[in-house]
């Protein structure tokens, strides 16, 4: 990313920051608050083309410990930490501003202690700000649908193995490992349809299995 470029995204991503903070304390949510959450940063990732972003934590606060026993083992986790860096990937950034807030708010969840997953907690603060404020905060995004709503060419990720289809709704789903549970456990999120495993050859012949 060059210098200019990465000036522009920098400015537009902590101008939509700021923005979501005066969003989420207008409804009682209040980020800024470091006793209740920590300290966060935010800063724009070149790395991946795949997530629309990350919370790496650190400074886990030892009052928020829990230990689990897991037969002989024991699990150690923590339900709070002290400081956040979330990163947001940079094609984010070519996207509207509301699913470039979608995403940071998204992130800002995860700061929020016993919210470090997509478990209860999470939903209950992503329905909660949803209702609120407008937003469609969910565990996992649509690349390609948030490509349209932004007016822009979406590009299908050529790096893959196998290609999943709902006979129902057609979405099609790319993975580069096949997983034999997807198809016998799952539905397809957008219609429950039944999914298709088609598998696709170097000559670019479909094969359906």
């Amino acid at each position: 990313m060059k210098n200019i470029e990465k000036e522009i995204f920098t400015q537009k991503l902590n101008n939509l920051y700021t923005q979501v903070l005066q969003e989420l304390a207008s409804i009682g949510i209040d980020m800024r608050n470091k006793d209740a959450v920590g300290d966060i940063d935010i800063k724009i990732s070149t790395r991946s083309t795949k997530r629309y972003g990350c919370c790496k934590q650190e400074n886990p606060d030892k009052q928020y410990k829990v230990v689990e026993k897991l037969g002989r083992r024991k699990s150690i986790r923590y339900e709070k930490f002290k400081t956040h860096h979330i990163e947001i990937s940079k094609w984010v950034l070519d996207l509207n501003d509301e699913i470039i807030k979608n995403t940071i708010i998204h992130e800002l969840i995860h700061c929020i202690p016993f919210c470090n997953n997509h478990g209860e907690e999470f939903k209950k603060y992503a329905n909660y700000i949803n209702k609120k404020l407008g937003y469609n905060i969910k565990a996992r995004g649509n690349k390609k649908e948030d490509y349209e709503k932004s007016n822009l060419t979406y590009m299908e990720n050529e790096n893959y193995s196998y290609k999943i289809i709902c006979e129902g709704c057609g979405q099609v789903i790319y993975r580069k490992r096949l997983n034999t549970k997807l198809l016998k456990r799952y539905r397809c999120g957008k219609c429950g349809g039944k999914l298709k495993l088609l598998e696709e050859n170097h000559q670019g012949i479909k094969k359906e299995l």
